[in-house]
């Protein structure tokens, strides 16, 4: 049986990835409280959305294999989200200049029909340049990333703030990590070749 697949994110990033697989899939809003608990640590946070944006879906369509994920910017065990404006985004990057931050970004696959639920999380290194205020400035104008954890996009002119990046699955940096996703969508008995 060919089960639906849907992306639980309203992201556009994450829907740009998924599109990457040339797998049809439909794509759902999870309406899910993306609040940190008191003293969260930043990858249980990630780890915890990923899985209730999934459920959050799969209980409305409980026959699709449904992915959530979520990304949390982890400065010292600090979580970074998204800043929603300029001037919260130019206090994260101010913060994050010639720091080494870990981009936390989960991923779970869940269908409530077969029972099927796994999550993974793909932490990527990150060192940042020791920016200026201006170069800073320049930036966020350029880029507006007020929808991206920590305030990066290095998908896009973000990759100048960076000095390095180390990860095991390269697209966990953009918000999905499809290494991690193709491998639990086989499990979930989606054939993707």
């Amino acid at each position: 049986m060919h089960r639906p697949v849907i992306l639980g994110s309203t992201s556009r990033y994450r829907r740009d990835l998924m599109s990457r697989l040339r797998l049809p899939f439909d794509v759902q809003a999870p309406e899910v409280d993306e609040a940190p608990h008191p003293g969260e640590a930043p990858a249980d946070l990630a780890v915890r959305l990923a899985l209730a944006k999934a459920h959050a879906v799969a209980a409305r369509f409980p026959d699709a294999v449904v992915i959530g994920s979520d990304q949390v910017a982890d400065l010292h065990g600090e979580p970074l989200g998204k800043p929603g404006d300029h001037a919260r985004a130019t206090e994260q990057l101010r913060r994050m200049r010639g720091q080494t931050l870990i981009f936390q970004t989960a991923v779970a696959v869940v269908c409530h029909a077969i029972g099927f639920a796994q999550q993974d999380i793909a932490p990527v290194r990150v060192v940042f340049r020791d920016l200026s205020d201006a170069a800073i400035e320049r930036y966020l104008l350029a880029e507006q990333p007020y929808d991206c954890a920590g305030s990066a996009k290095s998908e896009g002119l973000g990759i100048a703030l960076l000095e390095a990046i180390d990860s095991d699955d390269p697209t966990a940096l953009v918000g999905l990590p499809l290494i991690r996703t193709c491998r639990m969508l086989r499990a979930a008995g989606v054939d993707l070749l």
